[in-house]
């Protein structure tokens, strides 16, 4: 796959991985982990898929021969560092097994196989998935994001600006805003750290307005703290008032900034 590509599947997999994170701590008790999107994570991953007894596995080999990693799509999310017959014992053991002192040892203590569970276990995988893919890039590649963006902004193709804006602020690490930021018919990313009162402060920010088709950018950096900046920015978000870059200024600013941390 080309850098886009690439970047587009990194994307999605941090929204996938974000999605199950949810599902791990759920507003209204049980937990149900997300299993279709650790499905849909684990195709892109190296670890295959394996069905024993009643546990749904997924494992990966070890290159100089030692034990693979078998991970168990559960609400536990366990990865272990053994065979597959031994966690198949310590997950789903029939009477016959247990009636061994030696095996009722293991399937009561598992801390000697395993190496992660849950949100660990998540993060494991989502790093390796990502580890695995191409995310080198020429300034040819981000010219044509800011192009495609442009020619989107021109011809009022929201989806396709949408596009485009997510996949930059990926490359620039810019989340999208928070709660205290979002407006009305508005997309918006920004870069994110805590400031000198310990509140959140956002800035750079890039905005885009779907209702009115406006794209524009606040430079300055504005704490979550600061109701009049806050006003203001959500202003010039809404349309009422002018910021800083508006427009194709905008596509060439982030470009800059892009190139710039290479």
């Amino acid at each position: 796959m080309g850098f886009r590509e690439n970047l587009r599947q990194k994307v999605q997999i941090k929204r996938l991985a974000e999605q199950i994170r949810r599902s791990m701590k759920p507003a209204d008790p049980p937990q149900r982990i997300d299993r279709e999107a650790l499905r849909t994570l684990f195709q892109m991953s190296r670890y295959a898929p394996r069905k024993e007894r009643d546990l749904e596995l997924y494992y990966r080999e070890e290159g100089q021969g030692g034990p693979p990693f078998i991970i168990v799509l559960d609400n536990e999310l366990k990865r272990y560092h053994t065979g597959i017959d031994d966690v198949v014992l310590r997950k789903s053991p029939t009477l016959k097994e247990m009636i061994s002192i030696r095996n009722a040892i293991k399937i009561l203590n598992d801390k000697d196989v395993v190496v992660s569970a849950k949100e660990v276990t998540l993060q494991h995988l989502q790093d390796e998935i990502i580890a695995s893919l191409d995310l080198s890039y020429t300034a040819a590649d981000i010219e044509a994001l800011a192009t495609d963006g442009g020619e989107a902004l021109k011809n009022s193709y929201s989806d396709g600006i949408i596009e485009v804006l997510t996949l930059m602020a990926e490359l620039l690490g810019w989340p999208p805003v928070p709660k205290a930021f979002e407006t009305a018919h508005c997309h918006a990313w920004g870069a994110q750290n805590s400031d000198s009162a310990g509140a959140m402060a956002v800035g750079p920010v890039v905005v885009f307005n779907r209702m009115h088709n406006q794209l524009k950018m606040i430079r300055g950096s504005i704490s979550t703290l600061d109701s009049a900046a806050l006003r203001r920015f959500h202003q010039a978000a809404k349309g009422e008032e002018p910021a800083e870059l508006e427009g194709d200024a905008v596509w060439a600013e982030l470009k800059r900034l892009i190139l710039s941390r290479r």
